[in-house]
């Protein structure tokens, strides 16, 4: 199957073995936005040919390994709730979709490498399959591809929200990386790490539906917010699945976050929470990153006795429920529905 074959169809299923109830939320806004994603589709496509053959090549691998195309869809999904009316000439929800969607991927390909993964989605990564130096590269090329997508849209105001989105990515990936290993990292840090990393993309990906369709500045913050709060918890139940997922589900292989001494809240409740002997278990397995085949399931048992996992979920549905708060001042429609229904499911993913 070519890459064309493999992304005119709608992924809202990462491949990762989620449940129909789970994922019906984003099932159903994918659906209601068909012909803007497979317009959107195609436009990744075209964007990602290049007479060099490894471009296209590593790009129909990604493009297999499917997805839930969430922020690609938010853009269209803000854009279609603001009122947006596309036209055969103006299209530009969808350049601009595959813009957010181009900027995701190259930060996976960089990741993963950074990271060292071997699974993305179920599948081998593509660090794994065409090696480190092309992943980094390609991820290059599609950062390139973003912005010249944003410079052919034309807006300035567009490019500096993007940009700024872009810039506030990398920095958060690097604050991560200063916080690796580190337990005496406070939450608020480690929430900023999820802002940076995770929660920037989707907040730009919603405010730029707002743009193109010309809408005032409240309704452009509004998105922003319900953007912010969706990423937010997002991650924060991503980082819950790696402790609480089996690795057909998750994605990628279970406790990866340990034993990269990734600092997140599951980790940091049940360290905070644990007596002297806990913490020791913590210090030895995250700082001095010693570890043995039985310190995954000692600490799943230690994250489950503190309710370390509970802790991280109620703590992303506060965000979601500002999400969906947040879209409060727009009028009911069955777009705005769907909005809060896939803030709703962000959530539900972990039960």
């Amino acid at each position: 199957m070519g890459a064309a074959d493999s992304v005119t169809d709608i992924k809202t299923q990462d491949g990762s073995g989620e449940s129909s109830r789970e994922s019906s939320a984003l099932h159903a806004l994918s659906a209601f936005l068909k012909e803007d994603m497979e317009a959107c589709n195609r436009e990744i496509v075209a964007r990602m040919q290049s007479p060099v053959p490894l471009i296209p090549q590593l790009g129909a691998h990604l493009v297999a390994a499917g997805g839930k195309r969430l922020r690609p869809l938010l853009t269209l999904a803000s854009a279609r709730l603001c009122g947006y009316e596309p036209s055969a000439q103006n299209q530009r929800h969808v350049g601009l979709a595959a813009c957010v969607e181009f900027i995701h991927t190259a930060t996976l390909l960089h990741d993963d490498v950074v990271d060292e993964s071997t699974l993305r989605r179920g599948l081998a990564s593509a660090n794994a399959v065409f090696g480190n130096k092309a992943s980094v590269l390609v991820g290059d090329f599609l950062f390139a591809r973003s912005f010249q997508l944003m410079t052919a849209d034309g807006s300035l105001k567009v490019m500096a929200i993007l940009s700024a989105a872009s810039a506030t990515i990398a920095e958060g990936e690097v604050l991560q990386m200063a916080t690796q290993n580190d337990l005496s990292t406070p939450i608020e840090k480690y929430l900023e790490v999820i802002h940076g990393k995770t929660a920037a993309l989707f907040a730009a990906a919603c405010r730029v539906g707002a743009v193109v369709a010309d809408r005032s500045e409240q309704e452009e913050a509004a998105l922003d917010a319900y953007g912010t709060n969706l990423g937010m918890a997002f991650q924060l139940v991503d980082d819950a699945l790696d402790y609480a997922a089996d690795q057909q589900v998750l994605g990628k292989t279970v406790g990866d976050d340990m034993r990269e001494g990734k600092i997140t809240l599951p980790v940091l409740a049940a360290f905070q929470a644990g007596d002297e002997a806990e913490r020791a278990f913590w210090l030895r397995v995250i700082e001095t990153g010693e570890q043995t085949d039985e310190d995954l399931p000692h600490a799943l048992g230690l994250i489950e006795k503190r309710g370390a996992i509970q802790t991280t979920i109620d703590r992303a549905r506060v965000y979601a429920d500002a999400a969906i708060e947040a879209l409060s001042i727009f009028p009911d429609s069955p777009i705005r529905q769907l909005m809060i229904d896939a803030a709703s499911y962000t959530v539900s993913r972990v039960n």
